[in-house]
């Protein structure tokens, strides 16, 4: 991924996302062994079909959702966290080119 940075989410933005996310149902699942190479990949790859993705945590839901979330931006490169709930995160990139979620 590049080095570029991506524009923070507006609130409105945030919320839009997060109705499209609720209905979705995890892509990747993360367990005991946390952030593996083999997970990283698994989530650039659902990012390389879908600009929304809903990822799941094994362990201590709440902290690490957000433990998680916080190595993946820095790991994956330019990702929003959307939300992070119990075990639960939504994650957001837009597609470089042609992006299908239109935010508000």
């Amino acid at each position: 991924m590049s080095d570029s940075t991506i524009e923070r989410l507006t609130s409105s933005q945030r919320a839009h996302l997060r109705k499209i996310g609720h209905q979705l149902d995890p892509i990747v699942r993360i367990g005991k062994d946390g952030l593996s190479s083999g997970v990283k990949d698994a989530i650039e790859e659902a990012f390389n079909t879908h600009e929304l993705i809903k990822v799941r945590t094994s362990g201590d839901p709440r902290e690490d959702a957000e433990q998680i979330a916080e190595e993946l931006t820095d790991r994956i490169g330019p990702t929003h966290v959307v939300q992070t709930i119990g075990g639960v995160m939504v994650l957001y990139r837009p597609f470089p080119k042609n992006p299908v979620i239109e935010l508000p």
